[in-house]
């Protein structure tokens, strides 16, 4: 089990790399050249949501920092817009500008010929669906190690 752990921790780490890629690639398809692969799935993650920036660290899906530089970035190019909360000035929400939108349009159909390319591979829901208990299962491991600090 020990050895099967390790090549999965090792996989997810290259993987998240190589969606990187695929995204940076079809950036570059688009000719779209001024955001890289982390920035059109930050898109891509905030959709026709309006979301507090702190909302999506704690999601999971950013570090603090690098949220917060790519944000900027994403506003200084034009596709993100953000808001200061009236209530609370430190709290600064965001939302999409029609240029982010289709961006994320074309990630959605990029994921759509994917997901039939694959199916087109002998992969099937079923083999799919175990794929992401296995994965929301390691997830729910390493969130109660990083909570309670230990298993």
């Amino acid at each position: 089990m020990k050895k099967e752990y390790l090549e999965l921790t090792r996989l997810i780490e290259r993987l998240h790399r190589r969606f990187l890629d695929v995204l940076r690639a079809e950036l570059a398809r688009l000719g779209i050249k001024n955001i890289n692969g982390v920035q059109a799935l930050l898109l891509a993650n905030i959709g026709d949501e309006e979301i507090v920036i702190r909302d999506l660290i704690e999601r999971g899906y950013y570090q603090g920092s690098n949220v917060s530089y790519n944000i900027k970035k994403l506003v200084e190019m034009g596709y993100l817009e953000q808001e200061r909360s009236a209530h609370d000035r430190r709290s600064v929400s965001i939302r999409l500008t029609d240029k982010a939108r289709e961006v994320v349009r074309s990630i959605r159909e990029l994921e759509d010929n994917l997901a039939e390319t694959l199916g087109q591979h002998d992969l099937n829901a079923e083999a799919m669906d175990g794929a992401c208990r296995t994965l929301r299962r390691l997830e729910r491991t390493w969130t109660d190690y990083i909570h309670y600090g230990r298993l």
